[in-house]
């Protein structure tokens, strides 16, 4: 894993991810911010979600996070399974993507994307 950017926040970034998403943001051409959360499924039982947004979707439900500019926006009932979690990318040919690191997950699928708490 890459290091850490800002490790005080509930949801913290590689410099990896972060320059990614920065990336992937760019190629839209709008101000976007990445929205993390859970959802039901996966074969862990949970399963992560991101997607960029519209910052205009960000609502008083939601934990917002900035990297530089850039948001990172979790609602709160996501935040109780994502708390701490850190997101990493890495471009390597076999397993390479993002990378979810969660203290909150008891178990997790080999592929990495579910986890069960």
């Amino acid at each position: 894993m890459t290091q850490t950017v800002q490790n005080e926040r509930g949801i913290q970034m590689t410099e990896a991810a972060l320059q990614h998403v920065q990336a992937l943001q760019a190629q839209h051409g709008k101000d976007l911010c990445l929205r993390v959360g859970v959802r039901q499924g996966g074969c862990s039982g949970m399963s992560y979600m991101m997607d960029f947004e519209d910052l205009g979707n960000v609502g008083d439900h939601d934990e917002v996070y900035d990297y530089d500019g850039f948001k990172v926006v979790c609602d709160r009932k996501s935040l109780l399974y994502l708390y701490g979690l850190v997101l990493d990318y890495s471009n390597a040919l076999i397993g390479g993507g993002f990378q979810f690191t969660n203290p909150n997950a008891a178990q997790t699928c080999g592929c990495g994307k579910s986890f069960g708490t």
